[in-house]
């Protein structure tokens, strides 16, 4: 059956298309990448994109002629508040993190960086769990204490990348991931890691472990049940290789098995990918075009600052002035728009008081009839010479009858030349005769064609011997114009006298 369509009511309905107040205030993200193709640059993005997971556009097709511009102007819909670019120039890779839609902006070098396949591939246990990607992760801060702005904005630009946590009312079977930022004060550099969180019971053996986990245990080396619980080889991996200061008490109840409320648990972690080593290189004030706050490399004086300044507000005053001249063009070309439509849409109704529709009066005010124009005249005036006949023709005012064209017939016959049965027996009919015809009414007098009794050649046409004689009464003419048709062919050679009798030959046949 195929899927059933919804209701015009429940399309319609605005409630079920309004989202919950936690994912409306959840900070968004955008990780796109720029610059140079290649040098694993999309692989990086779609494993960050996988570390802001799920509050983020995993999915965005972005292309060569999309712009800052194109991503900032629909943040706002979406509710996005932060956009990560990964670009790749000649000089190495950059991160920058843009606060939306205002700013600032934060960027970083990329001295180092692993893809997230290339991290798990090198774990001897791989966990990779599906479901810790639906909810977002724990951010971990590390030594950002120190004194200066930077440290500041970088400490709240990557706290503000992730949802708050109320520790109050956290569900800790949400808290599956983590991700920590560390920062070295020395070589100036920040290390990203991106963990899985796994909770473990705590004094439990091995064994007994499995049990509770739901594996079937292996008694192929044991004689009984007790020496599966009680061998000295099964005790628990924690409490052999864990530190006690990964020992945690749990104040919730945790969906994995062996873990109780008020329980000891330990916490373990396994590497997900990727691994980023970052150096901050500047901070704007806007969007990739404000005042720089602060430079790793270039330190300028007050002076400079304060020319800088300057030269800012007067590129920023001349584009507000531009903006107001465009708007006012705008706005008198649509005017003009709106103008000219209502002025042609006037003229297209009819008023039979309007100059357009008004008739020619035919004389003057006192009576006097116009005459009409005489374009002759104003020739002879102007150019004193007379006219030819062609160039003004003189139309009469008087209608002609309109002449059907003469169709002769294929024979005429005229009324006095008709004459009775009688007439012809007593010899007073008068020979038809047509000039266009012939004498004979059936010779061909334009084509000045000879008599073809005297002619040469012999064809069905013209036989000495036929019965009724050469000279008869009802001699035959000749209507195909045999005699004077060329018999050469299509080369345009003559055509010897032996191959003219073998064609008269085949006609006679």
């Amino acid at each position: 059956m195929g899927k059933r369509k919804r209701g015009r009511c429940v399309r319609k309905n605005t409630n079920s298309q309004i989202e919950a107040n936690e994912v409306v205030q959840a900070p968004h993200s955008f990780v796109i990448h720029r610059g140079i193709p290649g040098g694993n640059a999309l692989e990086l993005t779609k494993d960050f994109r996988k570390v802001m997971e799920p509050y983020t556009a995993s999915s965005l097709k972005e292309r060569k002629k999309n712009t800052i511009k194109d991503f900032v102007s629909i943040a706002g819909p979406l509710h996005v508040s932060h956009l990560s670019i990964f670009s790749r120039t000649e000089l190495g890779m950059y991160l920058k993190i843009l606060r939306l839609p205002r700013g600032p902006t934060l960027t970083f070098k990329i001295h180092n960086f692993s893809l997230a396949r290339d991290v798990v591939s090198s774990l001897k246990k791989q966990r990779v769990v599906e479901d810790a990607f639906k909810h977002s992760p724990l951010i971990v801060l590390n030594s950002f204490s120190g004194e200066g702005l930077q440290f500041k904005l970088m400490a709240s630009m990557f706290q503000n990348m992730f949802p708050t946590i109320n520790l109050t009312n956290v569900d800790l079977n949400t808290v599956r991931r983590c991700v920590l930022m560390s920062y070295n004060a020395t070589t100036k550099l920040v290390d990203f890691r991106h963990y899985n969180i796994k909770i473990i019971p705590v004094g439990v053996s091995k064994g007994v472990k499995k049990v509770v986990q739901g594996k079937v245990p292996n008694l192929a080396n044991c004689n009984d049940i007790t020496e599966f619980f009680t061998k000295v080889g099964m005790l628990s991996e924690s409490e052999v290789e864990d530190d006690p200061q990964n020992h945690v008490t749990l104040a919730q109840k945790i969906i994995s098995r062996g873990n109780m409320e008020q329980g000891k648990s330990s916490i373990r972690l396994t590497e997900l990918g990727p691994r980023l080593t970052l150096q901050l290189i500047k901070i704007e004030d806007g969007l990739l075009d404000g005042e720089v706050l602060y430079h790793d490399s270039i330190h300028k004086t007050d002076e400079e600052k304060i020319d800088i300044q300057e030269k800012r507000l007067a590129k920023q005053k001349l584009k507000e002035k531009r903006k107001k001249v465009q708007d006012a063009n705008k706005k008198a070309k649509e005017q003009a728009k709106q103008d000219h439509k209502e002025k042609s849409l006037k003229g297209m109704k009819k008023d039979d008081t309007s100059e357009m529709t008004k008739k020619i009066p035919s004389s003057n005010e006192d009576g006097v009839p116009y005459e009409a124009d005489d374009d002759a005249e104003y020739y002879r005036q102007d150019v004193g010479e007379e006219p030819d006949k062609d160039l003004f023709p003189v139309r009469s005012a008087i209608k002609r009858k309109f002449d059907a064209p003469y169709s002769q017939s294929k024979r005429p016959r005229l009324n006095d030349e008709r004459g009775s049965r009688s007439d012809k027996q007593n010899g007073k009919f008068k020979k038809f005769t047509n000039k266009s015809r012939g004498e004979n009414g059936r010779g061909f007098s334009k084509f000045n064609i000879r008599d073809q009794s005297n002619s040469p050649h012999k064809n069905k046409f013209n036989k000495g011997d036929s019965k009724r004689g050469g000279n008869s009464k009802f001699k035959k003419v000749d209507k195909t114009n045999s005699q004077n048709r060329d018999h050469r062919p299509i080369g345009g050679k003559f055509i010897r006298k032996s191959t003219k009798k073998t064609l008269n030959k085949s006609n006679k046949r």
